[in-house]
């Protein structure tokens, strides 16, 4: 299941991307009521892949759906999860994006976060912060923690994510590399664009032999895939989980491939600026939007 969130009114609220479009969940249950349907995102993560069950079984029995489906390109979108608790990224995950900043590949994860001011959505504009001039893009699978995880094995860690999600980890490597610490240049205003959708993980499958890919303006950036990457979805789960608990909701970000403007020589180095439009994409879980714009 592909499930999103829809601004409405200023208000998020729940849909359902289905061949035909996007059903409006809240305005189909004013209309065909259900108390046992859960009616934003993060209530359906929370209640687990049962209430993702009971909302396409309410879905496939309506009478008519028409009446509820959206457009895509007329919809305003919001951030695929809206609320975690954590939102947890990988540094230097891919080996051939290690390759390119000329980093040795970690002996273990490396961790940063973002914070939920980061979060944005699908087609939603993203302001370029006038403290830098290096922002560059970063496709990246998002994992989207399901229920509580705390000491789980590498074995069953998979069994605690509720579904994934494509994510843009913009980066303003000047303000990134100013101090030992990453944090300033990872989570200024909308710099975590994450959708347009969570998907549920029995639609995705293999999360560690996925296709990424990255435009800018329609010029390809990035093309590659999980397999390349260092610790694999199971692996961070579970390292994570020995160091904190996760909690449903919980975003984890797991790193980049090569192909970022920080891996070109320094000669061809030409960094994002308003007007430019970025387009991360993962295989299965769709293409993430961001027009770049002048901040107010």
């Amino acid at each position: 299941m592909k499930l999103l969130t829809l601004i409405k009114d200023g208000k998020q609220s729940l849909g359902v991307k289905i061949e035909s479009g996007i059903i409006d969940l809240e305005a189909a249950l004013k209309e065909v009521p259900d108390d046992k349907i859960a009616t934003s995102i993060m209530g359906v993560i929370a209640a687990g892949r049962e209430a993702a069950a009971e909302i396409e079984a309410y879905i496939n029995e309506l009478p008519s759906k028409e009446a509820f489906l959206r457009d895509e390109d007329e919809i305003q979108w919001g951030p695929c999860v809206t609320h975690p608790n954590k939102i947890l990224c990988v540094g230097l995950n891919y080996r051939k994006h290690a390759d390119e900043t000329k980093a040795p590949y970690p002996e273990v994860p490396i961790i940063f976060n973002k914070f939920n001011n980061a979060l944005t959505g699908h087609n939603c504009e993203v302001a370029v912060p006038n403290v830098t001039e290096r922002l560059d893009y970063e496709v990246e699978l998002g994992v989207v923690i399901g229920k509580e995880a705390k000491n789980v094995s590498k074995e069953e860690a998979l069994d605690y994510v509720f579904g994934y999600c494509t994510a843009n980890d913009f980066s303003a490597r000047d303000l990134q590399k100013r101090t030992p610490q990453w944090l300033i240049g990872k989570t200024c205003d909308g710099f975590g664009p994450i959708g347009p959708y969570l998907v549920t993980a029995d639609e995705v499958g293999d999360p560690n032999n996925l296709q990424l890919k990255t435009t800018v303006n329609g010029e390809e950036r990035q093309n590659s895939n999980t397999s390349d990457m260092i610790f694999y979805v199971d692996e961070l789960v579970s390292y994570l989980s020995q160091h904190m608990t996760l909690t449903p909701g919980d975003i984890i970000l797991t790193g980049t491939p090569e192909g970022v403007i920080l891996g070109y020589p320094i000669e061809e180095r030409v960094y994002l600026k308003p007007g430019d439009e970025v387009t991360v994409e993962v295989e299965k879980l769709g293409a993430l939007t961001n027009k770049l714009v002048e901040e107010k």
